[in-house]
């Protein structure tokens, strides 16, 4: 399967379009369709799988909010080969933000990753770390905190080794939503959300910007016509971090990789 991969990739990098949004390392690889898109997330998934536990014995990742492609790459991951041949035993999966909410309910980010992907692998339960949305607010943060501080390893916040964001058609990611405050408490790993988003009120805890920007690898999906324009602002627009919240998105030391499928690259001029 790697090898699979190493064949695809010089063909993905030669349509890469170059980010100009002032981030240090990063890449765009643009696919064909839907199914080469969650391909190509699962593939970078496992790569960084090995490379973590080779070089560290262990593999952090944290997921975020999701959209209609999410069930599509979780129950890839939950299936064969990859519930077989990965060693979920030396994974532990976080959260970048999630709803308000009990961990039963069917917008739940962490009900959604275990109904398609988490109990359909062994992993140990110790390793599932999610943000416990139905405590009262300031003991979910504690909680999760709590959760974090295990893995700082001697430094003063953990470093994730891969995070999976996927944009919204709006230009959010992570709970970052437009016109919110850009202000955020940056001293804070998590903190909690309730502003009037798109129609409603977001109502969720989440980590901070600078916890998802100290990552060794943030991967963004980007699928569908309707997130064209976001992509496109946020990566080839001027800066605009209140419209355009991804652009928050900037990791330090690590890698930034855009994977965008046909649809959602159509102003891309490569």
């Amino acid at each position: 399967m790697i090898a699979w991969w190493k064949k695809k990739e010089n063909a993905w990098e030669n349509k890469a379009a170059g980010c100009d949004c002032c981030m240090s390392k990063s890449k765009t690889l643009i696919l064909p369709d839907q199914e080469s898109l969650i391909k190509a997330a699962t593939i970078y998934f496992s790569a960084a799988v090995n490379e973590a536990i080779r070089d560290r014995g262990q593999f952090l990742v944290a997921l975020s909010s999701g959209n209609e492609i999410t069930p599509y790459l979780y129950g890839t991951l939950g299936s064969s080969p990859y519930k077989e041949y990965i060693p979920w035993e030396k994974i532990h999966i976080f959260w970048c933000d999630e709803k308000c909410l009990p961990p039963t309910h069917a917008d739940s980010n962490y009900s959604l990753a275990w109904q398609y992907w988490l109990k359909h692998v062994t992993i140990p339960a110790g390793n599932i770390h999610r943000i416990k949305g139905e405590l009262k607010r300031e003991e979910a943060i504690k909680s999760y905190c709590d959760d974090l501080q295990l893995f700082v390893q001697g430094r003063d916040w953990p470093i994730f080794d891969w995070v999976l964001l996927q944009l919204g058609s709006f230009g959010q990611v992570a709970s970052l939503f437009p016109g919110s405050n850009i202000e955020l408490p940056v001293q804070d790993m998590v903190y909690s959300i309730q502003y009037p988003a798109m129609g409603k009120l977001a109502d969720r805890i989440a980590i901070s910007p600078k916890l998802i920007n100290l990552a060794r690898q943030v991967v963004i999906m980007v699928n569908g016509a309707d997130q064209a324009e976001a992509f496109v602002s946020t990566t080839k627009g001027g800066r605009d971090e209140s419209r355009w919240p991804a652009q928050r998105i900037n990791p330090k030391d690590g890698l930034l990789v855009w994977m965008v499928d046909a649809a959602a690259s159509q102003f891309i001029v490569i």
